[in-house]
């Protein structure tokens, strides 16, 4: 992550890293050339009303936007390639996943169930940042959210706005040994290999993509997916997924996942170094111990 002192210097790093010229980015955010340059010589600051669009276009979180565009800036670091933000160097990386299971308990009432219609643009959107979005995975990630909404979830901040999300598919045995043996992609799970996962003797589920803007959110929307598998009445199930973001690897392998296959090193378009990797297992011996106390 880069420290970021000014909103200046993050406008002139997000024109070079989405390649955008001044006067494209004042025409994306419907402001004249002239107040662009003024951002990125900090000679202004950017009016509040117009944040809410700017963090709307760029895809930054609001947090990082408040503590630049401030008389007196928070330092912040950032990462254009993940979307993440810290405020200390110390908080850039996911902690250990020890870390997780001594905080099951906590909570917040910013996480909450996911509304197609309400969020889906947005996360359309931040999706497509990152990889494709065949029309298949729309209706499916919509089907998900029918068949499985404790598990496909919003966090936000303290003023409403985005900061992070799960989208998690319960997905038949067959389509699971299909990803597993590589005969199919992610990109072409359907509605027909989605399962009723309360009638499953052995569950499935298909973890399609998790993010947040920093690791508090990704510490509280994480938590409120493993509390709900630990206290699942059915405890025979495999969690996988093909993991993408190095940020996670971690997470995902200290939470018990075993890695299936892992595909050779290449770039995104952002330029971010990747393994594609798929993964399965439980969380059983990771919660043992850990208690409902909600």
């Amino acid at each position: 992550m880069k420290k970021y002192n000014s909103i200046g210097e993050l406008f002139m790093d997000f024109r070079i890293f989405r390649n955008l010229s001044q006067t494209e980015l004042a025409t994306k955010i419907n402001v004249d050339i002239r107040t662009i340059q003024r951002w990125e010589r900090n000679e202004t600051l950017v009016k509040q009303e117009k944040e809410k669009e700017i963090v709307h276009v760029t895809l930054f979180p609001y947090q990082l936007i408040r503590n630049l565009n401030a008389l007196t800036p928070i330092p912040t670091y950032y990462d254009f390639r993940v979307n993440k933000y810290a405020i200390t160097k110390n908080n850039s990386e996911l902690p250990d996943a020890s870390w997780f299971k001594s905080q099951l308990g906590n909570s917040t009432q910013r996480v909450r169930k996911f509304d197609f219609k309400m969020d889906f643009d947005y996360i359309l959107r931040y999706l497509r940042f990152h990889k494709d979005v065949p029309k298949n995975i729309i209706q499916v990630i919509r089907e998900s959210i029918n068949r499985l909404p404790e598990m496909n979830l919003i966090i936000t901040d303290e003023l409403g706005f985005y900061s992070g999300h799960t989208l998690i598919f319960p997905i038949k045995k067959e389509t699971f040994q299909n990803l597993k043996s590589k005969k199919i992609t992610e990109n072409e799970i359907s509605i027909s290999d989605l399962a009723n996962y309360k009638t499953q003797d052995q569950i499935f589920f298909y973890g399609y993509d998790i993010t947040a803007d920093c690791n508090d959110n990704m510490f509280y929307i994480v938590n409120q997916v493993l509390r709900f598998i630990r206290d699942l009445p059915n405890q025979n199930y495999i969690y996988c997924s093909t993991a993408l973001r190095y940020d996670s690897y971690k997470l995902i392998d200290n939470l018990g996942l075993k890695i299936v296959w892992e595909e050779e090193k290449e770039k995104n378009n952002l330029g971010l170094e990747f393994s594609r990797r798929f993964q399965e297992g439980d969380f059983r011996d990771f919660l043992a111990g850990t208690l409902n106390i909600e």
